[in-house]
């Protein structure tokens, strides 16, 4: 009985070594997860400029949001038309810089979901 146990432990653990992103993975091969809510593409297209303050990050990633869910939707490309850039939920001191960020990734998102 205890070799079966010891059988089916070495096993789970062998399993749990091995297989990219289990709890033992090593460290180096282990990226470092995507903010929540947000994931990048491979190629980058959708990363924001470096140059960027937090809040015109938040702005650009919901942007381009803003963007998927108008061409999925089929409407016109019209970032006035999104709520989220016209009424932004962040402190008034930070809406221009939101914006700012919202339309460059709307922009961007819009021209590479159009060349797509």
């Amino acid at each position: 009985m205890k070799t079966k146990w010891l059988a089916s432990t070495g096993l789970a653990l062998t399993l749990a070594i091995t297989i990219p992103g289990s709890v033992f993975a090593s460290p180096a091969i282990a990226q470092d997860p995507p903010s929540p809510g947000y994931m990048q593409t491979p190629d980058g297209w959708d990363r924001p400029p470096a140059e960027f303050r937090e809040i015109q990050r938040q702005g650009f990633h919901d942007g381009i949001e803003g963007a998927r869910k108008d061409f999925d939707n089929h409407r016109a490309p019209n970032v006035n038309n999104r709520d989220e850039y016209r009424h932004p939920h962040v402190s008034p001191s930070g809406r221009e810089d939101y914006r700012e960020g919202f339309r460059r990734g709307y922009e961007v998102a819009m021209n590479h979901l159009a060349s797509h």
